[in-house]
């Protein structure tokens, strides 16, 4: 390395440097006869010359910037401790034996120096970025008291002297050290040598100078005015700043205040930094000056200091230490001042600790709670926190910038327990009045979170319950407090299944006392409400809360803009959510008619039947007939056609319980619109496969719901069919040949539509609607035979097929039949479109009644039953088989020869 560095040394470039070099050699040459005098000083003297050698070498080479420095202050370090190691003046004299070896150790002790500062100007001169030196020279000066400070800070006080006029040639300066430099010069400011004290104030002079050309700088966005040359910018001269050296004197907030105000925030925030870390020196009277400054540099500047959270973890950290009580007592006082103009920073950071809090960060948040001007600020950051679940997984930016390693977020843990804390502060009793109903809501949803915990410790932490308990305190509901606490309330949060009786508890005492609180609350519920919440179970507190409020102190109906709540909260993705609203919509069935916009709310109930919640639908189903029993016969009329189309789908649910309320209900429907059938007769058709095929069910409730609703069905129709639905005459297959007959002379035109919609259900999984199905769609076919086109034949055989090959045997049997009657009505098909005209006309005119196909359960007593009775007596009315037979084959001839006379033509 040595080889190297002379081998460089030789291409020195600038002529200064070369200069410097003439200029050692003959010192060294001059000097040389006080090697046997005093030893010391010659040493010193003639390793700082090597340094500076290597040092300039180094600094005239094309050594990686990064790398050169840190070797160049490894060197100085090395002067550094050699130079300010030799005796002071007075004894080097005492070493010389007459006036003139008195007058050359004097020389060459102040050459060393010399010697010494001119290989820091050289520095600097080239690279201001080197002023980091005279940081490291401080530190090191700290570091051994044998040093002489006065030497040292004279020498740091000319080169910034250098600096600051070096300066003003420079359009952009780059320092970074000038905050913690300015931290050890303010400190030796109020020194109580006078001599180090001028010094080191007329160093801080100039380092302020350097920073208020950087400043000019950097805020102005390098808006330097140049001379007409641009060689030079025009600052201001030393004489035209608003400090002077002797201002810097003994006047500890001079200092701060020049300071503060002419750092930039990076290099303020290292000067609150370094005064931060001299708290803790062992030197009494060192500490005390830093922590008389660092006061009085927050209370003007702490908006400007940055790194507030690491502040705050560093004050944690030290007052988890043994420290002083006048220390622990200012650095409690940074948090104050630091909460002061970074409120949310503080709050952050105090929360980010392990749960449950220690001693030391409950002082920690008595003091951030000591200033009441951001009082407010302080609420709203730890609501802010609030909105997080405890034990969730980190995911968000915010969560991301904490500094524990913890990967869950317990901060709404401690955040409830700084509340337990921070709201009986008075200076926070307005701020707490103001941030009442959200402090209240979040505190409730804490205390679900709380109750589902799985990360619960050992001690069970509810300090949500807690904290809420002194919020109704500090608020005045002291009242509220005692009365939910002989209701056992409190004991039982913890318990998961009881938060949502406990949340009803908690509103309704609320309500009970007269809460004077109840305005603004009601207004953020309602806010709260129309925002959304951020999770679903959210919104469950959210309305079982604003429910019970509405209760208390509004009669139903509720004023329209709550009303809408409800409304929405019916199609919420929260079934709980859901079940709630439709059960409290329900609740009002005594006044719907008063209600505004009562089609809109009816309506997104039968929204709900699309549910895919079971409960939510049959909630939906109970609250709909509840308002539709008093709802005006009016407003019923013109719904009732939407209402009736959304039963039919739940006609087929696979929930029994839906199935059998949905029909049940359709028929309840249709009684009450009895006076408007004509506008119901499409819809009854439509839900007449289900009907029918779910008479077969094997749920009695279904059956019965079936039997009740389809005798609503056949009165309404004019069908003689409702004896037929009687438990003791009662055959499934009875009642569908009459059900078909009777479609065949009043509603022909639909039979086509119901063979379609019980095709369906030959896929089903259940054996009987397949079974019932197969049936249902032989009697249609038998009937409406001559409605079917070819194609819609080929179909349906398709279909029979597919079916001939079911698992069931009974079912195989029945579909032989049907693909039969199908088979028989494609035979009759032919290929001229005037004979299937022709052959529909005279089915028209001439209506077959069927006789049964299948014998599928057909009841013992037959000949009894009312069906045979009725047979009996119309037998005029009714044709014989022969009849029938023969009318049949006389319609074919009649029609084959139509056709023959037609092709003839």
């Amino acid at each position: 390395m040595t080889s190297k560095i002379r081998k460089t040394s030789k291409n020195l470039r600038h002529s200064k440097d070369k200069a410097t070099g003439l200029q050692t050699l003959q010192s060294s040459m001059k000097w040389h006869h006080m090697e046997n005098i005093a030893a010391c000083l010659w040493n010193a003297y003639s390793g700082v010359l090597s340094d500076q050698a290597m040092i300039l070498a180094i600094n005239s080479s094309f050594v990686d910037p990064l790398l050169q420095f840190e070797t160049q202050l490894k060197i100085i370090e090395s002067s550094f401790k050699i130079v300010f190691a030799i005796p002071t003046l007075e004894k080097v004299k005492e070493m010389g034996n007459n006036e003139d070896d008195q007058e050359d150790l004097k020389n060459l002790y102040q050459n060393i120096l010399n010697t010494f500062e001119d290989t820091l100007l050289i520095l600097v001169s080239k690279d201001l970025y080197k002023l980091q030196i005279l940081k490291d020279m401080a530190v090191w000066m700290n570091e051994d008291s044998s040093y002489l400070q006065e030497r040292i800070i004279v020498i740091i006080s000319r080169v910034l002297s250098f600096a600051s006029r070096k300066v003003r040639g420079y359009a952009s300066v780059d320092a970074p050290c000038l905050g913690v430099l300015a931290a050890e010069l303010s400190l030796l400011c109020c020194h109580n040598d006078p001599l180090i004290t001028q010094q080191a104030s007329s160093g801080l002079y100039h380092l302020l100078c350097i920073a208020k050309c950087q400043n000019a700088d950097i805020e102005k966005n390098k808006s330097t005015i140049y001379d007409k040359s641009g060689n030079q910018c025009l600052l201001p001269t030393p004489s035209e700043m608003e400090f002077l050296p002797k201002v810097l004197k003994w006047d500890k907030t001079k200092i701060t205040q020049s300071v503060g105000h002419t750092l930039l925030p990076s290099s303020l925030t290292d000067f609150v930094w370094s005064l931060l870390m001299r708290l803790s020196s062992p030197n009494y009277i060192i500490a005390f000056k830093a922590s008389t400054m660092l006061k009085l540099t927050l209370e003007c500047h702490a908006h400007k200091v940055t790194m507030v959270s690491k502040i705050v973890d560093a004050i944690y950290k030290k007052l988890c230490e043994d420290s002083s009580h006048v220390m622990r007592h200012a650095m409690l006082r940074v948090i104050t001042l630091l909460t002061r103009t970074s409120p949310k920073k503080v709050i952050f950071q105090l929360m980010d600790y392990p749960v449950p809090a220690d001693n030391t960060l409950i002082l920690m948040w008595h003091a951030a709670g000591s200033e009441s001007s951001v009082a407010p600020h302080v609420l709203k950051t730890i609501l802010l926190i609030l909105k997080g679940k405890p034990g969730e997984m980190q995911d968000s930016f915010m969560e991301k910038r904490r500094f524990s390693l913890d990967t869950t977020n317990m901060m709404p843990v401690a955040a409830s327990q700084a509340l337990c804390t921070l709201l009986p502060i008075g200076s926070y009793k307005k701020a707490v009045a103001q941030f009442f109903p959200q402090l209240l809501m979040a505190l409730m949803l804490q205390l679900f979170y709380s109750s589902d915990l799985k990360l619960m410790t050992e001690n069970r932490m509810f300090y949500a319950r807690d904290a809420l308990r002194v919020l109704l305190n500090c608020s005045g509901l002291q009242q509220v407090d005692i009365a939910l606490n002989k209701k056992n309330c409190w004991n039982q949060f913890n318990q998961a299944l009881f938060h949502h009786h406990g949340v009803y508890l908690v509103a309704k005492t609320l309500s009970e006392y007269n809460f004077p609180q109840f305005p603004e609350t009601l207004h953020y519920l309602y806010k709260l409400s129309v925002e959304g919440p951020r999770r679903s179970e959210d919104s469950i507190i959210t309305v079982i809360f604003l429910t019970e409020l509405l209760n208390n102190f509004f009669k139903d109906p509720f004023p329209e803009e709550f009303l809408v709540l409800f409304r929405n909260w019916v199609n919420d993705s929260n079934p709980a959510v859901s079940k709630l609203s439709l059960q409290k919509i329900a609740s009002m069935a005594p006044v719907i008619n008063e209600a505004q916009n009562v089609c809109s709310l009816l309506i997104s109930i039968l929204d709900a039947f699309l549910s895919k919640d079971k409960t939510v639908i049959i909630r939906a189903l109970i609250t709909l007939r509840r308002l539709l029993v008093k709802l005006d016969k009016v407003t019923y009329s013109s719904l009732c056609t939407r209402i009736a189309s959304s039963y039919c789908p739940l006609m087929d649910h696979s929930n029994g319980g839906i199935r059998s309320m949905a029909i049940q209900h359709f028929g309840e429907l249709l009684r009450d619109m009895s006076q408007y059938t004509w506008m119901l007769n499409d819809v009854v058709l439509g839900g007449l496969v289900p009907l029918i095929l779910f008479l077969e069910d094997t749920e009695i409730r279904v059956v019965q719901a079936c039997k009740y609703t389809l005798a609503i069905c056949v009165s309404e129709l004019n069908w003689p069919t409702s004896y037929l639905l009687k438990d003791e005459f009662y055959s499934f297959e009875v009642v569908v040949l009459n059900i078909c007959n009777n479609l065949l002379t009043s509603h022909e035109n639909y039979i086509t539509d119901l063979i379609s919609d019980a095709l369906g259900f030959l896929r089903s999984s259940q054996v009987y609607l397949r079974r019932a199905s197969v049936i249902l769609i032989g009697y249609l076919a038998k009937l409406g035979g001559h409605l079917l086109l070819r194609d819609e034949i080929e179909v349906m055989l398709e279909a029979i097929d597919r079916v001939l090959r079911d698992e069931d045997p009974v079912i195989r049997k029945l579909a032989e039949i049907t693909y039969k009657i199908f088979k028989e009505i494609a035979h009759r098909l032919t290929a001229s479109n005037l004979k299937q005209i022709f052959r529909r006309v005279f089915n028209s005119i001439y209506t077959k009644k069927l006789k049964p196909l299948y014998n599928y359960n057909w009841p013992n007593n037959l000949a009894g039953s009312p069906m045979r009775i009725k047979e009996t007596k119309n037998d005029k009315e009714v044709h014989t088989d022969e009849n029938y037979e023969f009318n049949s084959v006389k319609n074919e001839m009649l029609v084959c020869g139509l056709e023959h006379i037609s092709e003839e033509k």
